[in-house]
């Protein structure tokens, strides 16, 4: 079975946020389809957006998103990222749309400062969250129905998980495809990224 992860990308949105776990859940497929050639991917993976227009993201980094919001396949999982994340909290439609496609999910998760958008949404009421050690306190502070936990590098419950600061989203992008498909493709994984997974919350 076929997992699809959709990630929310906006203006000013931070590059490694989203990158990362794209890269992982892509990269986890692309390891699969070597043992197993013949079986379905065990993930498919795209940016979601308001619009089809290009994304700023920071640093002058620019994203074309593959579907809207309005418009995208059903997904499994939902990923949304931190960065300039004020002017999306505004947005009463953004919210709704997070919250809706909560309901349909298996598993919804922020990356960095992509929590105040889960927080607003209302779908982090009573749980443990973490999210950039610099944004804490302002969690703790706007969104006091949630219980901010700092230093580690994600918290995962049955249905979300929240990761800390940019490279966090790795490890805990990673965690997801040892959760869903195995740790050996998780290891398999981080090994093909050259990357040092930190398996440790």
């Amino acid at each position: 079975m076929t997992l699809r992860v959709g990630i929310y990308v906006y203006n000013e949105v931070e590059v490694l946020d989203f990158a990362g776990p794209y890269e992982v859940f892509s990269t986890a497929s692309r390891v699969f389809a070597r043992g197993q050639p013949a079986s379905p991917a065990p993930f498919t993976v795209s940016l979601l957006a308001e619009s089809r227009d290009l994304i700023q993201a920071r640093g002058g980094f620019t994203v074309q998103p593959h579907f809207t919001t309005g418009e995208h396949p059903p997904l499994d999982i939902l990923m949304v990222p931190g960065g300039v994340h004020g002017p999306e909290l505004t947005k009463r439609r953004v919210l709704e749309w997070i919250a809706l496609q909560h309901k349909q999910t298996q598993l919804t998760a922020s990356v960095c400062t992509g929590a105040f958008l889960l927080a607003a949404a209302g779908i982090l009421d009573g749980s443990e969250v973490t999210t950039h050690w610099e944004d804490c306190a302002d969690l703790a502070r706007d969104f006091p129905a949630v219980t901010v936990r700092e230093g580690v590098r994600w918290v995962e419950h049955e249905r979300t998980m929240t990761a800390a600061g940019i490279s966090a989203g790795l490890d805990m992008s990673l965690r997801m495809v040892a959760r869903f498909t195995g740790q050996d493709l998780a290891e398999r994984t981080a090994r093909q990224m050259d990357y040092d997974w930190r398996n440790t919350r």
